[in-house]
């Protein structure tokens, strides 16, 4: 499910990028950045003069923890018990790895208008062809439904130190965004009963003690 948000965000982008400054393609594409970069030898690093989507840290958004386990059918009269929904918050960091200096300055700069752009993606305001494309093959790793937002985030010096010193020392041109409200559910059902629809209640009075 990571993969495919990813993945739906990324052809997003490189529609964009490809209609509005006819750019290469692929422009973008998700990688390590700790693996290096690609080279004739056939290791497995990233693409070079790409837009490379990276996760550096998964959070779980817990002002969601505590959903209901349940959820009530009406039209089958039912309810459902299921554990709810993990929300989790990506720190996605997008990084220009272009030989070229002003070449990477340029497409980051293109990335952070395209988020400005559109920053919420939905199965409703993305393309069709953006969901299926490169998609998990199992459709239990696909999104069925989902809502992505994307903030811009702003580390502090010493947090970038951390950052790139991990991932190798060499800093390319980077921006991070937060994306939030990504819902992991595995589609199983726990346990089901009949929806409770009437309570009937019978009152009545009992008779006095009859005295002796």
């Amino acid at each position: 499910m990571i993969s495919h948000a990813l993945t739906i965000v990324i052809n997003e982008m490189n529609r964009h990028l490809d209609d509005v400054f006819q750019m290469a393609m692929p422009a973008v594409g998700v990688g390590n950045l700790a693996e290096g970069f690609a080279s004739s030898s056939g290791n497995n690093g990233v693409a070079r003069d790409m837009l490379i989507l990276s996760i550096i840290n998964i959070r779980e958004e817990k002002a969601l923890k505590n959903l209901p386990n349940y959820v009530s059918d009406k039209d089958l009269l039912k309810v459902r018990y299921e554990n709810a929904p993990v929300f989790l918050n990506l720190q996605i960091l997008v990084s220009a790895t272009h030989t070229n200096y002003s070449d990477a300055l340029l497409a980051l700069s293109r990335a952070i208008c395209f988020f400005q752009y559109k920053n919420v993606f939905t199965q409703d305001n993305v393309s069709p062809n953006s969901i299926t494309a490169n998609a998990p093959n199992n459709p239990l790793d696909q999104l069925q439904s989902f809502k992505l937002i994307f903030d811009l985030y702003s580390p502090s010096m010493e947090e970038v130190n951390h950052l790139w010193g991990t991932l190798g020392g060499k800093q390319y041109p980077f921006v991070i965004y937060m994306l939030r409200m990504l819902d992991m559910k595995f589609a199983a059902v726990q346990s089901e009963a009949k929806l409770v629809t009437e309570v009937a209640r019978k009152l009545s009075h009992k008779e006095p003690a009859a005295d002796s």
